[in-house]
């Protein structure tokens, strides 16, 4: 079966979902030990979550970036990510989206939420032709992503480095295609 173009793929139970984030050990390890983002994490920035575990990989470079050594697995309830992608705009103009540039670009300053959809990757980190989601959280999705959200986080540096150094599949996280609402995968563009 043919995977589609743009398809949120993650780990998911019937409540939570579980996305990736990565830090430096001085934000991630107060946060494993009290279940949920505390100081010195900054709630006045945008935070950008991602349910797959190789896009996260090629962002931190398997937990080897500055400022990105150590990799959360966050689970969150679906509740809040459905909100998160309720209150999304993708975050560069598509046409044929139903709006002009400049609804877009009312509803894009307005939201709390960003949407970018970007290549999957391989093992390997290289490009695959399809995409996968990550999202911004900012302004009101932050304190609710922190406060309400976060079911708990768990530190998966040690999984990344031996995935990184085995190749081995068997060792990924079940990552499955997530059961969007037609109404939620339209406000997404998916």
């Amino acid at each position: 079966m043919e995977t589609p173009q743009r398809q949120i793929r993650a780990v998911h139970t019937a409540e939570t979902i579980t996305v990736y984030q990565a830090y430096s050990a001085e934000i991630a390890e107060p946060a494993v030990r009290a279940g949920r983002f505390v100081a010195p994490f900054k709630r006045d920035r945008m935070t950008w979550i991602k349910p797959s575990f190789l896009w996260m990989m090629y962002r931190c470079g398997w937990g080897t970036k500055p400022g990105q050594e150590r990799v959360l697995a966050v689970e969150i309830t679906r509740a809040g990510f459905e909100w998160a992608l309720a209150h999304a705009c993708i975050s560069h103009y598509e046409t044929g989206g139903g709006e002009t540039r400049e609804e877009w670009s009312r509803r894009l300053r307005r939201s709390p939420v960003r949407v970018q959809w970007d290549p999957e990757r391989t093992m390997q980190l290289g490009a695959l032709p399809y995409r996968s989601l990550q999202l911004g959280l900012g302004g009101e999705a932050v304190p609710r992503y922190v406060d309400e959200w976060t079911v708990a986080i768990r530190d998966v540096t040690d999984l990344a480095h031996r995935v990184q150094s085995t190749r081995d599949p068997a060792l990924l996280p079940p990552e499955r295609p997530y059961p969007l609402p037609a109404d939620l995968a339209t406000a997404i563009a998916a």
